[in-house]
């Protein structure tokens, strides 16, 4: 089967390394002349736009799938004309903005924070003054790992982002709002909850995922989340499931949540595998990188077993030497060709434990490298230890 990604990022690689034992072969388009499937898969380089590329790129295929969500949408629906798309265009239409995202949300009943529309800086006052500071303004499109955000504190913090907000309109009409902006959750934690829909329509989890951010990139996640209550697990899922009948969604989801006074909160949700599921490559049964290919390829899913306890380390902005990494016992060190320069993600770690206090312990004994404060690894030590309420939603 030949299957076309559009994205030649980490994300399409390590797809790409799950499918060739499946006997798939892949065709990758991307802008990018240095992009990482470059080493291992066929690329068209080209914009996605293109339409003589897309034609080369759609040409022998049997479907095509996404590994990054900011593709033109318009593109997409081109290609689904010619071949199958998975995940269908209305999920990646609907997950490019924020504001249509939360609309979702709040029309499956799926609890978000308090959110408005706003149209330009002459706007953003009345809206905070509904909703109160502190606020989080946040582009509807093409923000990502931090970008496009600003959080309101104080009067100077909005002057602040009016006098950048005009950087950030779009250049022609759209139905949208170009910004969406949101009370400030004083969450507990952050959680991700991975699910994937065959084309039957069968939907099958990954346990909870504790993820810990710094400057908007996510830097560890804790898998199965530490100390999930039965309930908690169950209203992601339900939450997860509305969501992917409601956009008939075929291959692996993400949705990010907030856990908050007792109940679980939907901040954003991304219709491809996912940086906090990395850890799944060694740490469950079938990678979500597999479980994708399967769920698009009309192929039965596999099983979502952990094979214990997981701490995914993402290597950010420079690298450790591969040798100190290889020496560290139940350490997978997955390296993604990337030239290095500050906040690009790198690769990855993932370390392996039979329980969640022996997570702890080998995160407290990782080399310095990774107790420099860019991996802020000191305050997410202790959270496999931490007790958190159930949540429902």
């Amino acid at each position: 089967m030949n299957v076309g990604i559009l994205g030649g990022g980490q994300l399409g690689y390590m797809l790409a390394l799950a499918g060739y034992p499946l006997g798939l072969q892949f065709r990758f388009l991307d802008p990018s002349p240095e992009a990482p499937v470059g080493r291992i898969a066929l690329r068209v380089n080209a914009d996605f736009s293109n339409a003589e590329a897309l034609d080369r790129f759609a040409n022998g295929l049997d479907l095509v799938t996404y590994e990054f969500e900011n593709v033109p949408v318009e593109s997409v629906k081109s290609l689904a004309q010619r071949t199958l798309v998975f995940p269908p265009p209305v999920a990646l239409e609907t997950a490019q903005d924020r504001l249509r995202e939360k609309l979702l949300f709040r029309r499956l009943g799926i609890a978000t924070a308090d959110f408005l529309a706003v149209k330009n800086s002459a706007a953003l006052d009345a809206a905070v003054r509904s909703i109160g500071l502190p606020v989080i303004l946040k582009t509807c499109r093409m923000g990502y790992d931090g970008k496009g955000q600003w959080l309101l504190r104080e009067a100077a913090d909005i002057s602040r982002a009016k006098s950048e907000m005009s950087a950030h309109l779009p250049t022609a009409f759209e139905d949208s709002a170009p910004f969406v902006l949101e009370r400030f959750v004083p969450f507990t934690r952050e959680l991700s909850i991975l699910a994937v829909r065959a084309r039957s329509g069968e939907i099958i989890f990954y346990p909870l995922v504790e993820n810990h951010h710094r400057d908007g990139i996510l830097r560890l996640s804790l898998a199965p989340a530490p100390h999930l209550a039965a309930t908690t697990q169950q209203a992601a899922e339900g939450a997860a499931r509305r969501v992917l009948e409601a956009l008939d969604y075929v291959g692996v989801l993400a949705i990010e949540l907030f856990e908050c006074d007792g109940k679980l909160l939907a901040n954003e949700m991304a219709p491809r595998v996912h940086n906090s599921g990395h850890w799944t490559i060694e740490g469950a049964v079938t990678s979500q990188f597999e479980n994708h290919l399967r769920a698009v390829c009309g192929f039965p899913l596999g099983s979502t077993t952990t094979t214990g306890h997981s701490a995914m380390i993402n290597l950010i902005g420079e690298l450790p030497e591969t040798a100190a990494i290889l020496a560290i016992p139940d350490a997978h060190l997955h390296l993604y060709g990337k030239t290095s320069r500050p906040g690009r993600k790198l690769g990855h770690v993932t370390v392996q434990a039979n329980s969640q206090k022996s997570i702890a312990e080998k995160l407290a004994a990782l080399p310095a490298f990774f107790q420099r404060p860019i991996f802020c690894l000191s305050a997410a030590q202790e959270s496999p230890l931490a007790s958190t309420g159930a949540a429902t939603l």
